[in-house]
């Protein structure tokens, strides 16, 4: 019995327990749920006294997270200082404190306060205040590894083992009650400088322990880049991009772009929150857009054109059709040019000249007014402002506009300077830089390349533009926003964007369409009649489409048949009509034409055994020039009709124009080439520049002799292919000729 009862007592005792653990657990439960509920909601705090893009970026942030965001000081003076280059920021201080003396008793609510111009917000009000409580304080700021402003109170700081080890007042998180009771522990000034008053509470250990304040050594919430960006990665590739802190292995929820890394935090900002992702694309990009597709012609934003001509630039004929053929009114266009120029005054005039009347106005400035090009730059600014208009669009002569619709477009997607991204044909020279290295110029970013290859598109956030862009009015009407191209001796470009970047004004470029591309003027030379003839190597591009006959690429198709005049004669075309000309006008001008005897100097040993009236490539300086055109348009022809036959590059040591006069020399002998094979390159037209002429095979009795502008004759060399130069009639015959692989 005393068993039996034992047993049941043991029984009873342990149901009870039981129950009252059971009671105990959903009582807290409920509680903890109530505590979770109740505090889900974190209160962010930031102070921004102007509204900016810088601004919005960080509400769209907030928003991306669902966080209950208060902005102070909004529309207020800003009299913190210049907290960018020098202490300051008692003024963020004092508008907290103020917030904050409305929940002075509260000892439930948590509140993080953080900068808003250089900050994002990188996680949901649950997952800041989970982190928050296992950092198990009260109060927690953030943290780095400088001790600023006051360096000479690092050795007061509490040892941290592994983590920052400094406070960092741009971000910080705690109970209502306890920073209020902080922030009210001693006054400060609007522009003293709070990153000190944080600095000595912190320090006071008997206000330390009070209130539990900690900092976030490892950054599990609060992430400042300054001194960090070695261990901080972007993680683009991810359908939701994170920052990870490698050396801790953290996601911050808080990336500060403090000190003198606004530009990575820009970099970062071009993905995170949302801005983009792979699987949505550039998610950013559609903020804030307008439509000019239902306004009316008279509705149109009024715009000045600044178009800048620093230096002799190939291709200006084309640069200029392109700017005639924006899709834009040009009633609503003021033309501002700048030419410092002499050598395109006339395409200038002429430009001008013609199409003047078609703009609302247009200001011209030219060589002789030797106006310097930042002055230049900041006359066009300026005009804008007197006739207040909605944008300036600035274009250099090296950037190409060749989609007519860009300035609609950029208008349209509303930023305060945005770009259209532009690269030369070929190369990774792009009108941006992605990154800069620590003296301000060019770095490459980690996505640079997949952004100027087009792989990743849509709106990006960089230190650095130039070629063209467009600048909002906006901007322009505020003095203290407005563009200069001076500071100290930068260049003009250079000085723009670092004033842009000083006073924290975004400069965007676009990759969502191509706009266009950049022409190379490095190297140009204007020795020549026709200087842009000599671009294949710096502007192929451009080249290839003044130039390459616009049927080229027929002549490789194995869809099309090949024209054979002759057994074994092949006619392709090759070139444009305006190579001939040009290439003829260039022989014409250099003047040094052989005289057609078996004596030629410019032969080694002097002796020519099938001598013609000519000049060679070497001779105008298109030696280099030919031998490329040679490579890249010829060589793919002879590779499909003479298959079997595979010489890569090939080489010519004679390539000359032959010029054929009734008076001079008006045909040639029957003659083998000493070459593989031979080109033969029609540059006039038979019977308008002159009449007869041809080539007759004389094995085959075949001769071709209705010649084609541009077009050339291909057919073997040496040995079955002999072939005599037909009689010239009247006027002048011009052809040019190559034998390959000798």
């Amino acid at each position: 019995m005393i068993i039996s009862h034992t047993t049941n007592l043991r029984s009873e005792l342990t149901y009870t327990t039981i129950l009252v653990l059971l009671v105990f657990i959903l009582v807290n439960l409920a509680h903890g749920e109530e505590a979770s509920t109740k505090s889900e909601d974190v209160l962010v705090l930031t102070v921004a006294t102007e509204d900016n893009e810088a601004l919005q970026r960080y509400l769209r942030s907030a928003k991306v997270y669902s966080l209950n965001v208060k902005v102070l000081g909004l529309g207020e003076a800003w009299n913190g200082g210049d907290v960018r280059t020098s202490p300051g920021g008692g003024q963020k201080v004092n508008l907290v404190k103020r917030e904050l003396e409305k929940m002075k008793d509260d000892t439930q609510t948590v509140v993080m306060f953080t900068d808003s111009y250089d900050v994002l917000l990188l996680g949901r009000a649950e997952k800041i205040l989970s982190q928050f409580h296992m950092l198990n304080g009260r109060v927690v700021f953030g943290a780095e590894s400088f001790c600023w402003p006051d360096e000479d109170v690092a050795d007061s700081y509490p040892v941290v083992h592994r983590g920052k080890r400094f406070l960092n007042s741009g971000g910080y998180i705690g109970y209502a009650s306890d920073l209020y009771s902080l922030l009210t522990h001693s006054s400060i000034g609007d522009a003293d400088d709070d990153q000190r008053f944080f600095t000595q509470i912190y320090l006071n250990e008997d206000l330390r322990n009070k209130h539990k304040i900690k900092l976030d050594s490892k950054s599990t919430i609060f992430q400042n880049l300054n001194g960090a960006t070695s261990e901080v990665e972007l993680q683009v590739n991810e359908e939701s991009p994170y920052v990870l802190n490698t050396a801790f292995n953290t996601r911050p929820l808080v990336l500060h772009g403090n000190g003198p890394t606004k530009t990575v935090l820009n970099s970062f900002g071009n993905y995170l929150a949302n801005a983009a992702n792979s699987k949505d694309g550039c998610v950013a990009c559609w903020d804030g857009m307008i439509s000019l597709s239902n306004r009316k012609v008279e509705e149109f934003p009024t715009v000045v054109l600044g178009i800048f001509i620093e230096r002799p630039i190939p291709f200006m004929e084309e640069f200029f059709q392109k700017i005639l053929r924006l899709e834009y009114p040009k009633d609503k266009i003021t033309l501002f040019l700048h030419n410092a120029a002499p050598y395109h005054d006339e395409i200038v005039s002429d430009f001008i000249s013609k199409h003047s009347g078609s703009y609302a106005s247009v200001k011209t400035i030219l060589p002789t007014d030797n106006t310097k090009e930042w002055h230049a730059r900041n006359l066009a600014v300026s005009l804008c402002a007197q006739r207040a208009c909605d944008y300036l669009f600035s274009v250099d002569g090296e950037a190409h506009i060749d989609n007519p619709y860009t300035l609609k477009l950029l208008i349209e997607q509303n930023r305060g300077v945005l770009a259209p991204i532009l690269v030369r044909p070929y190369k990774a020279w792009s009108n941006f830089w992605g990154a800069l290295n620590t003296e301000g110029f060019y770095a490459r970013s980690h996505d640079y390349m997949d952004i100027v290859k087009g792989e990743r598109r849509g709106l990006w956030n960089v230190p650095f533009m130039t070629g063209a862009y467009l600048v909002n009015g906006s901007l322009i009407r505020n003095e203290s926003s407005r563009p200069s191209y001076i500071n100290n001796l930068l260049d003009a470009d250079m000085a723009f964007c670092a004033n842009n970047r000083d006073r924290g004004i975004f400069m965007f470029i676009s990759n969502r369409v191509d706009f266009g591309h950049l022409i190379n003027a490095d190297n140009f030379e204007t020795v020549h009649l026709h200087n842009d003839l000599y671009q294949l190597f710096d502007n192929r591009w451009d080249w290839e489409v003044r130039y390459l006959h616009p049927k080229w690429a027929e002549g490789i198709d194995p869809n099309k048949t090949l024209l054979q005049p002759c057994p074994d004669v092949y006619w392709f075309p090759l070139v444009t009509e305006r190579y001939c000309k040009e290439k003829v006008e260039e022989a014409e001008k250099f003047g040094k034409w052989s005289d057609g005897s078996n004596y030629d100097p410019r032969l080694d040993g002097g002796y020519e055994n099938v001598p013609t009236v000519d000049i060679h490539m070497n001779q105008i300086g298109f030696e280099a020039h030919w031998l490329e055109i040679l490579r890249l348009y010829v060589e793919p022809l002879q590779s499909r009709v003479y298959v079997g036959y595979h010489h890569y590059p090939p080489f010519a040591s004679m390539n000359f124009i032959v010029r054929y006069k009734p008076d001079e020399q008006r045909e040639l002998k029957p003659h083998h080439d000493t070459s593989t094979y031979t080109i033969n390159i029609a540059l006039n037209k038979v019977n308008e520049d002159f009449t007869g002429g041809g080539c007759r095979f004389t094995r085959y009795n075949c001769s071709v002799t209705d010649t084609k502008v541009g077009w050339l004759i291909m057919h073997p060399g040496k040995l079955t292919h002999q072939h005599e130069g037909l009689r010239v009639h009247t006027g002048t015959r011009y052809i040019m000729v190559s034998f390959i692989d000798p």
